[in-house]
């Protein structure tokens, strides 16, 4: 083959490689929680945006809560804690889709300092279900390796249901 027949291929090639379209691989949550929760949109959008909604059903404090790209998500756990171990504090909102999807990034719990600095990121996804209900699933996505992440996931394995089990329950029928 001559050199122009060869480099006339190559560029084909090139040209052909570029023309197809490149997809990202999806990225499989590592923690998955659904429910139907017993409320509208508007009002689980509610406890999960403001101060009120989210001290009626998951943490005693909320510090600061800021749903728009940026703003802040710090809730208190231990709300007489030393800072830096009271929550997730320095977590932030990464996505605001008003009454379709929060993301927010979230801590691990002070009990394990080396990774606690690092972030995991939390999906809300709001669909709303005839009868004035919506189902809620929570994704979370971002867990690392070793043994501390381990335990970090360990504990949100069963922390993320109780939460979304706790929301479901503040809004079951009486």
């Amino acid at each position: 083959m001559s050199p122009f027949a060869r480099l006339t291929l190559l560029i084909a090639i090139a040209l052909g490689a570029l023309a197809m379209p490149v997809r990202a691989q999806p990225l499989a949550p590592d923690i998955v929680v659904t429910r139907v929760i017993n409320a509208p949109v508007e009002e689980v959008w509610k406890a999960w945006t403001t101060a009120a909604g989210i001290e009626s059903f998951f943490a005693p404090k909320a510090a600061r809560v800021e749903p728009v790209v940026g703003g802040a998500f710090e809730l208190w756990f231990g709300v007489n804690r030393p800072e830096g171990s009271r929550g997730s504090e320095g977590c932030l909102f990464h996505s605001v889709r008003p009454m379709e999807q929060l993301v927010f990034e979230w801590n691990a719990p002070p009990e394990l300092p080396t990774i606690r600095r690092l972030r995991t990121l939390v999906y809300l996804d709001f669909k709303p279900l005839p009868g004035n209900r919506t189902e809620l699933t929570l994704r979370n996505f971002g867990y690392g390796d070793g043994p501390d992440w381990a335990k970090n996931k360990a504990y949100f394995e069963s922390a993320w249901p109780a939460v979304v089990g706790s929301l479901e329950k503040k809004y079951a029928p009486k």
